[in-house]
């Protein structure tokens, strides 16, 4: 299977960009793109997850379990496969 152009710049090696479940703890990074179906992204929106928002990685649990993050004043925990689809160019580490 190729990639297309759009997936070439997400996987590309300018800029340090990754989907949230795979951030380590004490990441922070703007949201770039948003994957997934018009449901899942919809659903991200009305938690407040939007393309350009800074968001920061607390914590997350063993064996694939919810990612725990912060944007502005909010904590929120998403699970696994909804963490994976939310891409993020990182920003550098705070810990």
């Amino acid at each position: 299977m190729s990639k297309t152009n759009s997936d070439k710049k997400m996987t590309g090696s300018k800029g340090n960009k990754m989907s949230l479940a795979r951030m380590r703890t004490g990441q922070k990074g703007h949201i770039v793109k948003i994957g997934g179906g018009y449901g899942a992204v919809r659903r991200l929106e009305a938690l407040g997850i939007r393309e350009g928002q800074e968001i920061k990685k607390i914590s997350e649990q063993w064996m694939r379990g919810p990612v725990l993050l912060q944007h502005g004043n909010t904590q929120l925990a998403l699970g696994f496969g909804m963490a994976s689809k939310v891409l993020v160019e990182i920003k550098g580490e705070s810990r």
